[in-house]
């Protein structure tokens, strides 16, 4: 089976209630930081925490050294888990508002400590279960401390260093998440240096999804990867974004695919920039 699992908002509704069951509400907008948290306080689904991307999900910013949203400490993260309720064997279920990257960036982390079963995104997110016309929750939950207490998987992990070693590579697949204008330099948005890694290849995460902001069949996902990956091996594979979080996002849907769990190069295009000796390219 794969290690990526969905759940349907008719399937959500239905657990609701389980005991072994943790809600996991993370909505944030990289312009607004503060959305998630008011949106939440405003309504979510029964029984669901908030985790934010900033103040949970990722770790201190170091100007000049890290990208915009550094991993979070192991044992900082293994913390808020347990505050969530989290033990090793609970089902987890994680959502946005909808298009998933950073319910993925949730996903992503949790099987970086370890936790590889039993832990879903909601496809469609919150859009999906308004959707379907069910009711939200405007009460904090306060949940029984969870026991969970994982350790980092540095497999799962490429550095700045280890990936520019590796870009004369000609088995490596090297996948950007942004979108097609940020990667190809023609804009900018975020980061004070336009472009992307040289030899990699835009899989901009949206095309993950189809119209309704639901994940794409496994097998529609399959081709899609495979088509960027050609000749060169599953396994020689690592992706990439602006700063570690949709690129989660693609990792979830090659999983769905059937590949194995690539790496993730969390510092990402944001933290690649800081160093003006490493290579930056533009165009396709």
């Amino acid at each position: 089976m794969p290690l990526a699992q969905l759940m349907t908002a008719p399937e959500l509704h239905a657990r609701l209630g389980s005991a072994d069951l943790v809600l996991l509400d993370c909505r944030f907008a990289l312009d607004d930081p503060a959305y998630g948290q008011r949106v939440y306080s405003a309504g979510h689904i029964p029984g669901a925490c908030f985790a934010d991307l900033e103040q949970d999900l990722s770790g201190p910013i170091h100007s000049g050294i890290t990208g915009r949203h550094p991993l979070p400490d192991p044992a900082a993260l293994n913390q808020r888990l347990r505050h969530w309720g989290i033990n090793a064997d609970s089902q987890v279920v994680l959502y946005d508002d909808g298009p998933g990257a950073f319910a993925a960036r949730a996903w992503w982390l949790l099987a970086w400590l370890g936790k590889r079963e039993g832990v879903y995104l909601l496809d469609g997110g919150l859009r999906a279960w308004q959707a379907a016309g069910l009711s939200l929750d405007g009460q904090p939950t306060q949940p029984a401390p969870g026991t969970f207490n994982g350790q980092p998987d540095a497999q799962l992990l490429l550095s700045a260093e280890q990936l520019q070693q590796r870009l004369q590579d000609p088995q490596l697949t090297l996948l950007d998440a942004r979108a097609l204008p940020r990667f190809r330099g023609e804009v900018e948005p975020l980061d004070p240096i336009a472009g992307h890694i040289p030899g990699a290849q835009c899989a901009v995460f949206t095309d993950n999804l189809d119209a309704d902001g639901c994940f794409l069949p496994a097998a529609q996902l399959r081709e899609r990867f495979d088509a960027l990956r050609g000749a060169r091996p599953a396994n020689a594979l690592v992706a990439y974004c602006g700063s570690g979080v949709t690129a989660c996002h693609n990792l979830f849907a090659l999983s769905l695919a059937g590949y194995p769990l690539s790496p993730l190069y969390a510092g990402s295009w944001s933290e690649w920039i800081t160093d003006p000796e490493r290579p930056v390219a533009t165009g396709d």
